[in-house]
């Protein structure tokens, strides 16, 4: 079943509330995934300090991989370390890539569950309002979040097949649905030199998108050939450096609702978690249409 929330903060006066927020509209939606539950926060200053890059990993890290990091890093820089049950964040003062590089080559046996220079990315098992208070949640700060439930259908209840999945750089995807020809996309990318961290349909979802974006499509353009190559039944929230976006299957089976005002942009699976957001009684609020890709960005919002 699995519930999806998320929050694009356009009143920067709002930043300071993003987790308290986010913790709110998250724990809503519990009984549409007690399985599991994972967030990503963007904007966070204490965990990703500006001029920093991180990266979240799976399992959490130990103090001499910490140490081991930070040495294999040019000049030794000082690491940003924040641990939240199976997850864990390191930042330092250095580009994405020399840092994901440097976390392979000190800890091959973690997997990479976020990177980039603005996110923090926290996955587990367990139920998601006990998770909200691993992951410190309500004291997180920033512009944009983002967080699913999980009822596991296709793949193991583990941390590695919780969303969001993030495989690009300050990217993030989470989806409630099935896709049904997952494998068949899967092998093409695997042939393409993608490799996969887990069995979930979702990552082939955002490995395709991360490899449009890389090529140099925006995320409207991608979502757009989402909708043309898989099949199944689907709702997903992608976000990105600047904004985020949703996109429903032909059929739309999959609840999704969207509230706007001129503070922030909202979806859910459900009203209900929607409804504490301040000023929601003057929100517009409408079903997203089938197949049709509704995309933000802190400038603005896309046709």
């Amino acid at each position: 079943m699995c519930g999806i929330v998320g929050l694009h903060l356009r009143d920067p006066e709002l930043y300071p509330q993003l987790g308290v927020l986010l913790e709110t509209m998250l724990c809503q939606m519990g009984d549409r995934g007690p399985d599991s539950a994972g967030v990503a926060v963007y904007g966070d200053h204490r965990r990703v300090p500006p001029g920093h890059a991180a990266v979240s990993l799976l399992p959490g890290a130990t103090a001499d991989l910490a140490d081991a990091v930070r040495a294999a890093l040019s000049g030794a820089p000082e690491l940003v370390v924040t641990e939240a049950g199976d997850t864990t964040v390191v930042a330092a003062p250095v580009t994405d890539d020399e840092l994901v590089a440097a976390v392979g080559r000190t800890a091959p046996g973690a997997t990479v569950i976020g990177f980039g220079t603005d996110l923090a990315v926290y996955k587990g098992t367990g139920h998601p309002r006990e998770l909200a208070d691993t992951y410190d949640l309500a004291n997180a700060q920033g512009w944009q979040g983002l967080g699913h439930t999980r009822m596991a259908t296709e793949s193991a209840v583990t941390p590695e097949g919780c969303h969001p999945f993030s495989v690009g750089p300050d990217q993030c995807l989470v989806h409630n649905g099935s896709f049904a020809n997952h494998a068949t996309i899967r092998r093409e990318l695997q042939a393409a030199g993608h490799v996969f961290d887990s069995e979930n349909d979702t990552e082939v979802g955002a490995r395709f998108v991360a490899d449009r974006l890389m090529q140099g499509e925006d995320l409207e353009k991608a979502l757009r050939l989402v909708c043309e190559r898989f099949d199944g039944f689907y709702t997903l929230l992608v976000t990105s450096a600047d904004g985020f976006a949703v996109v429903r299957d032909a059929i739309a089976c999959k609840p999704a609702i969207i509230a706007e005002t001129g503070r922030w942009v909202a979806m859910a699976s459900e009203f209900r978690a929607l409804a504490d957001l301040p000023g929601i009684e003057h929100a517009r609020l409408y079903e997203p249409e089938p197949e049709r890709v509704y995309a933000w960005t802190r400038e603005g919002v896309a046709p």
